[in-house]
């Protein structure tokens, strides 16, 4: 059956990165049908808007989204700011898609052990998913505005209960899959929406009695994932504080170029619509070089096909091939080490596509 994917590869490296990625996907053997959109500051420059109407009716009729990156520097003065590639594309794509769940998984890979700034021990490695909410929170909530002519600057953050509710069951469903450990992190002795979210997930923990639920203040489980980062299995926390700990997770692993993410819907009919992309920025610094890390984007498409396509062994095929390419020393710039053999992006991409092809064999 064929597998329909909107494409948007976006700005700085996001073409890169995605394009390797879809060359990951065709490797697999399973039938897709790609069709490709603007999006970010791409779509900006080309028509005046950074997420287009048409590119928002594609991903509505398709089964799932690869998103590269959006963004740059150069876009950062545009005005309004709703017309920035970060404001005007990504939020407006997780509101109407209605993408609320926002899956971040971090793993410490066998042969980047030392790749970590912590330089792992073996038993620190990192193996951890943060869910977080991803629609709600001080990113979308009004008002947001400056005020004073400038001087003052204002955003809201509000939480309802049914938001924490539902990013919570689904904390719950994955934490089962995994060790049933939640962390859930919030800013309760300052901030009224962390009480609501502590009061929400502490009614839920007592309803999932097979999970175990403890509470963590969002500065000491930032200290906590440097000081022992093996102790956390699901995090579940809002939209900014999942923001912030996710990217510092990613970064104990090596390298911000090896975290994937899934950002899902509700289930519908049986399956689950979600929008699929690596956490790095758009780097604009180093597009077109050949410089960056596809395995974040590629890993991606292994979340892809296990949430998306219900395709679980399709999605330890790539999984499997990202490692076997690793373990064969190939290193991208940004995890290069000494005894390596450093490889361009489509290089990388090619490794992990010839392991694929070669092991369906």
């Amino acid at each position: 059956m064929s597998r329909n994917i909107a494409v948007l590869p976006g700005d700085g490296i996001g073409p890169e990165v995605t394009a390797e990625a879809v060359k990951v996907l065709k490797a697999t053997g399973a039938s897709f049908e790609f069709e490709t959109a603007l999006v970010g500051g791409a779509a900006y420059d080309d028509g005046g808007h950074p997420l287009p109407a048409a590119t928002l009716d594609l991903c509505r009729k398709s089964d799932a989204v690869l998103l590269g990156a959006v963004g740059g520097p150069r876009y950062d003065q545009i005005q309004p700011p709703t017309l920035r590639p970060e404001v005007g594309a990504l939020l407006p794509l997780r509101s109407e898609l209605n993408l609320y769940a926002n899956v971040r998984p971090a793993k410490t890979l066998r042969p980047l052990m030392q790749a970590s700034p912590l330089k792992m021990r073996a038993g620190s490695m990192v193996d951890l998913v943060v869910m977080r909410e991803l629609t709600g929170g001080i990113y979308f909530a009004k008002p947001r505005e400056r005020r004073d002519n400038g001087a003052t600057a204002v955003d809201t953050c509000i939480y309802h209960r049914h938001e924490v509710e539902r990013i919570a069951n689904r904390a719950f469903q994955i934490a089962r899959q995994r060790r049933r450990e939640i962390v859930s992190v919030d800013k309760a002795n300052v901030l009224e929406t962390s009480r609501l979210w502590r009061e929400v997930v502490t009614e839920m923990a007592a309803k999932n009695p097979d999970v175990k639920v403890t509470h963590m203040l969002v500065d000491n489980c930032a200290m906590q994932l440097i000081r022992e980062p093996a102790q956390f299995d699901v995090i579940l926390t809002e939209n900014m504080f999942g923001d912030i700990l996710s990217d510092e997770a990613s970064m104990i692993t090596g390298s911000l170029g090896l975290l994937p993410s899934a950002s899902l819907s509700d289930e519908k009919a049986g399956k689950v619509f979600g929008l699929y992309e690596p956490v790095h920025g758009s780097a604009p610094d180093i597009a077109g070089q050949g410089r960056a890390n596809p395995i974040a984007a590629i890993l991606s498409t292994a979340l892809m096909l296990r949430y998306s396509f219900d395709d679980d062994r399709g999605a330890r095929r790539i999984e499997d091939a990202v490692e076997h390419a690793l373990d064969a020393g190939l290193r991208t710039a940004d995890i290069f080490e000494k005894g390596c053999n450093l490889v361009s992006t489509r290089e990388m991409g090619d490794a992990i596509a010839f392991r694929l092809q070669s092991a369906a064999l």
